[in-house]
């Protein structure tokens, strides 16, 4: 697969879809291979950012044990990729899609990767541009969760995958606010 090819993914149910569901692999293997190392990211950069500049995104944080909050944030981040997985299932079952447990945890474990690599941000002490590549990693998540859903769900209309993305992306936005919530909280 090329880099291309892979970019086009949020925004073609065909561009590497179809070749990704052929794909023999299991769950774990993806948990262990894509989710694991990139669930990493965020927390180390949380901790990074907490740890040498948290004053720059708001005042008062920098006594926070950013240790314990980035091991807090990774052991969200693992749960909701697996209740996501649940999710994308039971929404695709509700709405007349066909989708196995193994392509929606597919589906669970690629939506994110926006949301991973935009933690990258946090390198830059900039609230302004952690807010913009937020809110793109959040697009670019939903159009992953579309796709996904028109790709691997075999649903007949396009109103149901938007139905099914929906309720799966809501569903990780209220996740997503809660585990920012975890770095206001006090550890």
């Amino acid at each position: 697969m090329k880099i291309a090819t892979i970019s086009r993914m949020p925004f073609s149910s065909k561009a590497v879809w179809p070749e990704i569901a052929k794909v023999d692999s299991q769950v774990a293997r993806l948990f262990l291979l894509l989710v694991l190392p990139l669930s990493l990211l965020p927390p180390a950069m949380i901790y990074l950012a907490g740890s040498h500049y948290s004053d720059a995104f708001i005042q008062g944080l920098e006594s926070r044990s950013w240790s314990s909050i980035a091991v807090i944030f990774f052991l969200g981040e693992i749960l909701s990729v697996s209740l996501m997985g649940w999710l994308i299932h039971q929404a695709a079952d509700n709405w007349h899609g066909k989708i196995s447990y193994r392509n929606a945890y597919l589906l669970a474990t690629i939506a994110p990767i926006p949301l991973w690599l935009s933690s990258l941000g946090l390198l830059v002490a900039s609230l302004a541009v952690n807010v913009a590549l937020s809110f793109v990693a959040l697009c670019l998540s939903c159009a992953l969760i579309y796709q996904g859903v028109r790709a691997l769900c075999a649903v007949k209309e396009d109103i149901e995958a938007a139905t099914i993305t929906q309720v799966v992306f809501g569903a990780g936005m209220l996740v997503w606010g809660l585990l920012l919530s975890l770095v206001m909280l006090p550890v």
